[in-house]
Formats: structure tokens, C-alpha cells, sequence
């Protein structure tokens, strides 16, 4: 049921296939992860999600690589949240290694980078704010609706956006510039947002057994978010697609396999496949070494994937485990392979994978060099890489592509 109409804020930025069985798992539902490098700091089940979430709400991104441990001085601020109170960096001199403190207030961290300012609404667009509410629970979503969007003129499609740990809509929007690709395509994109008593981090519970079954827990409230889009927006439902950055890669690829019926392809950046953690310690293991077996092969829409070679939050194996589940009981041929170098500089390998009758099953970006980070993203929004190919044009892109020749039913 709906909890709220949207609220309008012009102005402020602010299939074919039997649907798969998801097989239940024995994950602990209470566990959470915690911090966007990864879900849990980068370096491992004690690796500073306070300093991650600390770094986050001063607007600084935490340099790629950082591996250290929380300081006894911080170790108290695991639970933090809402704001920074007034001083809290200045008596924190004794928990910090000498000189942090300053880089800290000034932004000048090695690796660092302050974001710059998102681009107005363009004249006419909006960028709403609503809720949705089921049996399975409540959650916010933002709405971007282009200037050209007409309610009496045709269908558009819809793009479901999934943001990382600590990240919100309006950074997600902002660092992966999709607003900007919906004013050129005309598409709407919708930016479910997590709170925090569901997860601490707001990540995605991806690895959370009640949050891996279709009609239960996140999925079932994502899946509701785009009923609630279609039913009151003139959307195409041949062109309804997910996609997500890390956590919400993860859950993007959940979702799209519980819900062939809804979305009719996925792109998955920097993210992990189904089945791959079934609690805490082996969802951080999965991200640092890749699932044991890969995960658990399960039908799904065709696939887009990008993911960093030199990715050190989430193992590039988990890109391509990803890949050959969208692989999984297709008649696909050899790849075509492209090997270039986007505008920004960063050079990556591009695989497309189609079926014996031409039609997309799936395609793979591997960026060289990349980290953990939104290929081809703006300085807006944090865990983006500038010098990537344009990840957000290049999905929607493929989804285009395959609303107009088809999903092909897994054998």
C-alpha cells in the first residue's frame, strides 16, 4: 500500500522464463554490515566502519587501499549517527595519527576528494520524495521524473537505482549522473533509499536469508517501489530495469532474479552474485576472495557488469561469477571482445554475450585499474572514478537494447 503520494520538489536537487525459486538461506538475519569500503571497512570484519561512516558525513571519500584499524580513540564512534556535533574533530586528537586531524578538516586525506556541487534540476524535471509501505516494511525512495516526461504521451521506461553503504539518493544520483542520463533518454529512475534501523550502514541486506526470497523482507519492498512508480507514472513494462553499485549491486542482482516478471534486465557494478554469503563472516569473505562456488546459479534477465580489476572491497571474481550466472542455461556463443580506452583515460575490456539467435544475453565491462568506484561518475556524489567509461549511459544503453529484441527463457 502506498504511504505517501509523492511530493512534488521542482526545483530542488535534492520475460520469458519460469520465475526462478529462490532457495532459502542460512544467513543470520540480524547481522549487519556496516561501511561503503566495504560493507564492513576495507580491510576486514573489524576495519573501521565508524571511520568509513565518520569520513562519509565530512563529505570526504576514504582513499582506495585504506586498510587500517579503528583507533582506540574512535572505537566509540561505531554507533554514530545523524550529524558531526560542533568540535567532535577536535577532541579526537589523541585516537588519530599525527597530522590526520587537520587532513580531516580540510579535506586534503591522500586519495581524497571533496565533491563538488550536483547540477540544478534542469526546467520542468522533478525530483520527488515519497515513501512505499508493504507487509515487508517501509522505505523512502527519491523519483526523478525528466522535463520532457508527459503524462498524456508514451510509455518510458523506468530504471530502479540501488545506492552503496552510506551513500542516499540524492549522492547516488549525483555521483552517477542517471538524472542527467533520463534527460537525453527520457527515462524515470527510481532511487530506493535504506534506512538506518534497517542496517547501521544503510546498506542493502544482500546477504540476509529473509532478504534473498521473492514477497519477503528488501526484495519484496523494491519490488513494490516500481508497482507503485508504474501505477501512478505512464511506464512501458517491457522497459523496467534495476541496477546498483555494491551492496546494492548485490541486492540488484537478488531482486532481478526474484522478479523476471517485473524487470527485464539488471546492471550490476562493483556488486556480488545471489547465494554468494549466507551471514556476516562469509559476505566479508565473499567480498575479499570472491563466493565459495560462485554462489548459487540462478535464472536471471540479461545482465550488464562492470567491475575493477583492482577492486579491493569486493573481489573482481564476484563480477564475473556474476556474469556467467546470467550466463547459465543459455546457447551462448563466443564473445565479442572490444578493448579501449574511455575519454577520461581509464582503459577497460568490453564482452558482449549473445544468444545462438543473435539476441543479448549479457555483457561485461572489466575496467583496468579500476577500484571500487562508479565508472564515469561526477565528483557529486562519493565512490566514483571520473575516468571511467560512462557506466549509467552504457546501462541504460543495454537496457534499451534488450527491450527491443527480447529476453531469451533460459534452457
Amino acid at each position: 500500500m502506498r504511504k505517501a503520494a509523492p511530493k512534488r520538489a521542482a526545483g530542488s536537487p535534492s520475460s520469458a522464463g519460469a520465475k526462478p525459486e529462490a532457495k532459502p538461506y542460512t544467513a543470520n538475519a540480524s547481522a549487519q554490515a556496516a561501511g561503503d569500503t566495504p560493507f564492513n571497512g576495507k580491510g576486514g570484519a573489524t576495519a573501521m566502519p565508524g571511520i568509513a561512516e565518520l569520513l562519509a558525513k565530512a563529505g570526504i571519500a576514504l582513499p582506495e587501499g585504506f586498510k587500517g584499524g579503528m583507533p582506540d580513540g574512535l572505537k566509540g564512534l561505531q554507533g554514530l549517527q545523524g550529524g558531526l556535533p560542533e568540535g567532535l574533530l577536535d577532541g579526537l586528537q589523541n585516537g588519530l595519527p599525527e597530522g590526520l586531524l587537520e587532513k580531516l578538516k580540510s579535506g586534503k586525506l591522500p586519495g581524497a576528494r571533496k565533491r563538488t556541487p550536483a547540477a540544478p534540476l534542469p526546467e520542468g524535471a522533478r525530483f520527488d520524495s515519497a515513501s512505499f509501505t508493504c507487509q515487508a516494511g517501509t522505505r523512502g525512495y527519491k523519483l526523478y521524473v525528466p522535463s520532457n516526461y508527459k503524462e498524456t504521451g508514451a510509455p518510458v521506461p523506468l530504471v530502479v537505482m540501488l545506492h552503496g553503504c552510506t551513500q542516499d539518493p540524492d549522492d547516488f544520483a549525483a555521483g552517477t549522473r542517471m538524472n542527467a542520463v533520463a534527460e537525453e533518454t527520457g527515462c524515470i529512475v527510481a532511487y530506493p533509499c535504506q534506512s538506518m534501523q534497517a542496517n547501521s550502514s544503510k546498506c542493502w541486506n544482500w546477504f540476509s536469508a529473509a532478504d534473498q526470497q521473492r514477497d519477503r523482507g528488501e526484495p519484496a519492498i523494491i519490488a513494490g517501489i516500481a508497482r507503485q512508480v508504474m501505477a501512478d507514472h505512464r511506464i512501458d513494462p517491457a522497459r523496467v530495469s534495476i541496477a546498483g553499485l555494491s551492496a546494492g549491486g548485490a541486492m540488484a542482482v537478488i531482486v532481478a532474479a526474484l522478479y523476471p516478471d517485473l524487470f527485464n534486465a539488471a546492471g550490476v557494478h562493483s556488486g556480488l552474485p545471489i547465494g554468494s554469503a549466507s551471514d556476516l563472516p562469509s559476505a566479508l569473505q565473499a567480498m575479499q576472495q570472491g563466493a565459495k562456488g560462485g554462489g548459487q546459479p540462478v535464472s536471471s534477465p540479461p545482465l550488464i557488469v562492470f567491475h575493477g580489476d583492482k577492486d579491493h572491497t569486493v573481489n573482481p571474481k564476484n563480477g564475473t561469477d556474476v556474469l556467467q550466472h546470467g550466463l547459465a542455461g543459455h546457447d551462448a556463443g563466443s564473445p565479442e571482445v572490444e578493448r579501449t580506452k574511455a575519454p577520461g583515460g581509464r582503459k577497460y575490456t568490453r564482452s558482449i554475450h549473445r544468444h545462438a539467435d543473435g539476441r543479448v544475453l549479457a555483457e561485461h565491462w572489466e575496467l583496468h585499474g579500476g577500484g571500487h568506484a562508479w565508472a564515469g561518475g561526477s565528483a557529486s556524489g562519493s565512490y566514483t572514478d571520473p575516468t571511467g567509461p560512462d557506466a549509467s549511459r552504457a546501462m541504460v544503453q543495454f537496457f534499451e537494447s534488450v527491450a527491443k529484441t527480447g529476453t531469451v527463457q533460459a534452457a
